[in-house]
């Protein structure tokens, strides 16, 4: 299932990332990639071990702990932590899959991707092209946000970036291990927890709130891990 998150971080938080990462020095992005995905992909990135990389992460997970969209629809057990690349003119990343299994740099930790994220630094209008492009059971869905806006996807869809033809896409990429494992659990789950939320707003003192939500726990108990 595709999340477009709106607003996880604000324009000041936005403007903040934008000025750190100018004053950064840049790699080739193809350090971060598989073999197979390294033949496909044409940008630059932050280096993992980046100061800046660390300082803008955290900012960046401070802010999705926060936010109940996300929290509700990724059910977070690990997230990688959060990479910048930039694709200026004539860069793209062709069809892939990301890897299944992330290794984070300097640590024992692995990191399993069920969910695929990226966070959009740059304004549609600042670029031309660069839509990311997930070809899922629906078809493809082209993706291009605004500054701060987030889109959160399965790991196992086959997706790209689009060639750049003007300007230069500012984001920062990441995935996480979900505590649902299953795409289709994690929708159902989702969907659920919506609507308990929903009902809590229009009829808080319904009783049937409590029976409900004893369902989403219940459900989450049987199909979690952590």
């Amino acid at each position: 299932m595709l999340h477009r998150i709106a607003s996880v971080l604000t324009k000041a938080q936005v403007q903040h990332a934008r000025e750190r990462l100018a004053e950064s020095d840049w790699i080739d992005g193809r350090v971060t990639a598989g073999f197979q995905s390294a033949q496909a992909k044409h940008n630059i990135q932050l280096p993992e071990n980046s100061p800046v990389a660390r300082e803008l992460g955290d900012m960046i997970l401070s802010a999705l702990g926060a936010n109940p969209h996300f929290m509700s629809a990724a059910l977070p057990n690990k997230i990688f932590p959060p990479l910048f690349n930039c694709y200026r003119e004539g860069h793209s990343f062709g069809n892939h899959v990301d890897n299944a299994i992330r290794p984070v740099r300097g640590t024992a930790v692995k990191i399993r991707t069920d969910l695929s994220m990226t966070l959009f630094l740059s304004e549609p209008d600042e670029y031309d092209g660069g839509e990311l492009i997930m070809e899922d059971t629906y078809g493809n869905q082209s993706v291009k946000l605004g500054a701060g806006d987030l889109v959160l996807y399965p790991s196992t869809s086959l997706h790209r970036v689009e060639a750049i033809t003007r300007g230069q896409r500012i984001s920062s990429f990441f995935w996480l291990q979900s505590m649902i494992r299953s795409d289709e659990q994690r929708r159902i789950l989702f969907d659920l927890d919506q609507s308990i939320q929903g009902i809590t707003t229009d009829y808080p003192d319904d009783p049937r709130l409590v029976s409900l939500t004893g369902v989403y726990h219940n459900l989450l108990r049987q199909w979690g891990e952590c």
